[in-house]
């Protein structure tokens, strides 16, 4: 599922600059960080972890349950966000955290 950024933001920015899909964006009128779902990829195709999580001083990047994906789809997204380099793109344990969950 795609990640999301809670209300409880501190509007910091660590996690803006970490995003590899330049998901993440700054809402003025809410004054915090916001995650379009339609290019998270929860960091699949380029990270076993996901980066704006790992960077959040305050731990507010969590699993949107609104935006349900398996690893597949997220794999495909990021090749379709990245079509100009999608055969650069690999699907193993460094670059997919749902790898690493399932080894235990």
């Amino acid at each position: 599922m795609a990640t999301k950024i809670t209300e409880e933001c501190i509007a910091c920015g660590a996690c803006e600059d970490e995003c590899p899909n330049t998901a993440i964006s700054y809402a003025e009128a809410a004054d915090l960080f916001v995650i379009d779902p339609a290019r998270c990829t929860e960091c699949v195709g380029h990270d076993n972890e996901q980066r704006c999580a790992a960077a959040c001083p305050p731990d507010v990047c969590v699993p949107d349950p609104a935006h349900v994906e398996t690893e597949a789809e997220l794999f495909d997204k990021v090749k379709t966000l990245w079509s100009e380099r999608a055969d650069e793109f690999i699907l193993d344990d460094s670059t997919s955290h749902f790898r690493l969950n399932q080894a235990g």
